[in-house]
């Protein structure tokens, strides 16, 4: 069933509504913004409402066409708040991007089981929950469109993260697929981006110069990644016309990881 069916029109960008998670910066926040660009109304979520709305804010001052809401994605019934928060605004929701994550550069033989813990619930459960609570709402609607923001780390064993992070984005991937097959009949696609290393401020701010510059060395096109490119390829993922791909995991790493 495409959004016509339920009387909206794809003609009519307002009625096309974005869920980014993790949305207060970073990634998640370029996301967002190249979603509103293209005429989506955004809802950005963080961990952190304050600074979610100042970021709603920012791209939006009205606040007609973007907002900012409080969610912890380790739980599962923050996703129905949220999802009840937005039909109850805007009517529905159509796209739902799982950018959330936390990362840890730890020796392996050093992780704890609560770092371990922490990582994890954060990176996977939350985008099972996600998947799980709008690929549902999705479904009886007959249409719904599904992005999760996996890793390179999750593909080669990471080289600059830690092994908790690296499990949970790999095990982004196969949820991926898991909810694809699922969803699939439904009119809901679930896809996945599998960036490499990015030039983001807190890459810049965290990594010391000289190991950046030996991460950028590696790099067969030698640069780190674009965010705004994978930004771009949510926006394509999230489209309409989009409906012949699902259960793919996209790869933007400058060539670190071919297959």
């Amino acid at each position: 069933m495409s959004p016509q069916g339920t009387g909206e029109s794809w003609e009519d960008d307002a009625h096309r509504v974005a869920l980014v998670t993790g949305a207060a910066g970073g990634l998640g926040g370029c996301i967002a913004g190249r979603l509103y660009d293209r005429g989506y109304r955004v809802a950005l979520t963080d961990l952190d409402a304050e600074a979610a709305a100042a970021a709603a804010a920012e791209l939006d001052p009205s606040r007609r066409n973007a907002v900012g809401l409080a969610l912890d994605v380790r739980d599962k019934e923050a996703f129905v708040r949220v999802r009840d928060q937005l039909t109850g605004r805007w009517g529905a929701v159509h796209v739902l991007v799982n950018n959330a994550g936390q990362s840890k550069v730890e020796p392996l033989m050093r992780i704890s089981p609560e770092s371990f813990d922490a990582v994890v619930t954060t990176n996977l459960n939350g985008t099972f929950f996600g998947c799980q609570v709008f690929g549902a709402y999705f479904a009886e609607r007959g249409y719904g469109r599904i992005v999760n923001i996996a890793s390179l780390a999750g593909q080669n064993g990471g080289t600059a993260t830690g092994a908790h992070y690296a499990a949970a984005k790999g095990g982004v991937a196969t949820l991926t697929k898991v909810f694809a097959r699922e969803l699939g009949p439904h009119g809901v696609t679930v896809n996945a981006i599998s960036p490499g290393p990015q030039d983001l401020p807190v890459v810049r701010e965290t990594v010391a110069p000289d190991r950046l510059a030996q991460i950028e060395a590696s790099i067969p096109v030698g640069r780190l990644g674009r965010p705004r490119f994978i930004a771009d390829m949510a926006v394509l993922l999230a489209a309409e016309h989009a409906d012949a791909v699902t259960g793919a995991c996209w790869d933007a790493n400058g060539g670190l990881y071919m297959r």
